[in-house]
């Protein structure tokens, strides 16, 4: 396994807790949660919220700065975990699916979409 894989496999758990934290806290007093805040905004903030960490990401990226791609790519999943929790998406279907792409080109995944 290469040392990379090793490393991010250390820390897999880390996704299980974050999407338990969240569900926990969802449905939480809005004024102690940033998550109950979140969801009680509603679906399209939720939404607002990820593409903002996205573009925020793409910037951090393109600005070459690592540690600002690494909160920012954080910031991203975290909000991203938020929006698939609001929307009753476990994230173990999401790596399901990624599962099912592994060894697929994107080229030949993609063209099997219909659209």
């Amino acid at each position: 396994m290469p040392k990379l894989m090793e490393h991010a496999t250390g820390h897999g758990d880390i996704l299980a807790r974050l999407e338990a934290t969240i569900a926990q806290r969802r449905l939480g007093d809005p004024t102690a949660s940033y998550v109950a805040k979140l969801n009680a905004k509603g679906i399209a903030k939720i939404a607002q919220k990820v593409g903002e960490e996205g573009t925020e990401t793409v910037i951090a990226a393109l600005a070459g700065d690592r540690t600002e791609l690494v909160g920012e790519a954080a910031d991203l999943i975290f909000h991203l975990m938020v929006l698939l929790s609001a929307k009753d998406v476990p994230l173990a279907e999401v790596l399901a699916e990624l599962q099912r792409r592994e060894g697929t080109s994107g080229i030949v995944e993609k063209a099997s979409r219909s659209n």
